[in-house]
């Protein structure tokens, strides 16, 4: 991933959450019952803390634009904003359960891109 590409897909998917964040806020909430919201929610809210996330990946890259793991750790994090926070909006809107089988390789995904980050700090 390149330093231009983490940085504007962290841009882009920060103002995605904000936007999904308020529609849940203002349009979903009186159409979705409380367990719907609190997946809509927690959806939201990985979203947006991995979409830093993301942001923090393209500032690193523009200082070190070799280091291949930061350039993983940003695609694993967009890969687990697509398959975690996205199955949840899924869920939270459909209803269907079977959405929810996706959900934990978003959160591996996640997982994957902090380590990523955490072996990238460490090595000389």
């Amino acid at each position: 991933m390149s330093p231009r590409t983490a940085l504007t897909a962290a841009a882009l998917l920060m103002f995605l959450a904000v936007a999904l964040g308020a529609f849940g806020a203002h349009l979903l909430r009186a159409r979705l019952p409380l367990d719907a919201l609190a997946l809509w929610h927690t959806g939201v809210q990985y979203h947006a803390w991995h979409a830093l996330a993301l942001l923090g990946v393209g500032l690193w890259l523009l200082r070190a634009p070799n280091l291949a793991l930061v350039g993983w750790a940003g695609w694993l994090f967009l890969a687990g904003i697509v398959m975690f926070s996205g199955s949840l909006y899924l869920l939270a809107l459909s209803g269907e359960k079977a959405l929810g089988f996706i959900t934990p390789f978003g959160g591996v995904a996640f997982l994957a891109g902090w380590l990523a980050l955490a072996w990238a700090a460490i090595r000389p």
